[in-house]
């Protein structure tokens, strides 16, 4: 049997003597590893890669655990990232209004909260019919303090998430507010508003996402992470926005240049009590 096989007598014994015995401590640790990286995988609802279910990972076992092993973990077991985006552009630039500079020029770094915030609309479709979501990121920690949905994508909606933003305590004489130059947020109302609160405006050159990209990065990862089927109707829709941006996001979700912990955590460090 060996010769027709083209293996070893000696390679065929040690093969069989390793069938009938006990697991080693290796192979132990390998289940173990399996069992609790499954876990954490599906805990987060199979959204997270191999690099951040390690963070997680090592945050609760009792040694650390090397990221490509927990890749080859993930990958021998079909645990994959949900990967690939698609962005709808909502953005009519076609408008005689004023545009404000770009004052932001792609650089996204911040010290502290309240200095830089990035804002933008997106679109999700339901059997009901299409809604518009609006939302601002404080760039500090990439944490989400302003959101509002509605049927229409006008004036009212990027105002409505301005005033979110506000009533909830963010913001300061100052502050950047950086967008698209759409003709909601060059409204004359939308940019009254701005000065009654004196926050400076800032807009993306025409066409160009990578002046916004951390708010195209924000929609992204809703829409293939948390709104990736089918809704029938509007206000399930409306819940599963809302649980995502206030909820899982903010709270759950370890980010990477937060040196993966959470929007809410990275916030917190950096917010002054007064």
């Amino acid at each position: 049997m060996a010769k027709v096989l083209k293996v070893s007598e000696s390679g065929y014994y040690k093969w069989a003597r390793h069938l009938n015995a006990p697991p080693t401590n290796r192979e132990k640790e390998e289940i173990e590893l399996t069992r609790i990286i499954h876990t954490l995988f599906w805990k987060y609802h199979g959204i997270f890669g191999s690099r951040k279910i390690t963070r997680l990972l090592n945050g609760i076992y009792h040694k650390p655990v090397n990221h490509k092993r927990v890749e080859r973990i993930m990958s021998e077991n079909g645990m994959r990232s949900k990967v690939g985006r698609k962005y709808i552009c909502t953005t009519d630039s076609n408008h005689d209004e004023p545009i404000a500079k770009n004052l932001l020029e792609r650089d996204f770094t911040v010290t502290e909260p309240n200095q830089k915030f990035v804002s933008d609309t997106t679109e999700k479709t339901t059997k009901q019919g299409k809604i518009y979501i609006a939302a601002i990121l404080d760039l500090y920690g990439r944490m989400p303090v302003g959101l509002a949905i509605s049927r229409r994508n006008d004036t009212q909606l990027v105002m409505s998430a301005l005033r979110d933003m506000v009533g909830r305590g963010c913001g300061k004489k100052g502050s950047i507010l950086h967008s698209d130059r759409g003709s909601t947020y060059a409204s004359k109302e939308y940019r009254k508003e701005l000065e009654k609160h004196q926050f400076i405006c800032s807009m993306s050159r025409k066409g160009d996402c990578w002046d916004n990209a951390p708010m195209e990065c924000f929609w992204g990862k809703m829409k293939e992470e948390w709104l990736d089927q089918p809704y029938d109707t509007i206000e399930e829709l409306k819940k599963d926005v809302y649980e995502y941006v206030w909820g899982f996001y903010p709270r759950q979700r370890p980010h990477a240049s937060n040196n993966y912990i959470t929007p809410a955590e990275y916030y917190a460090k950096g917010k002054v009590v007064v």
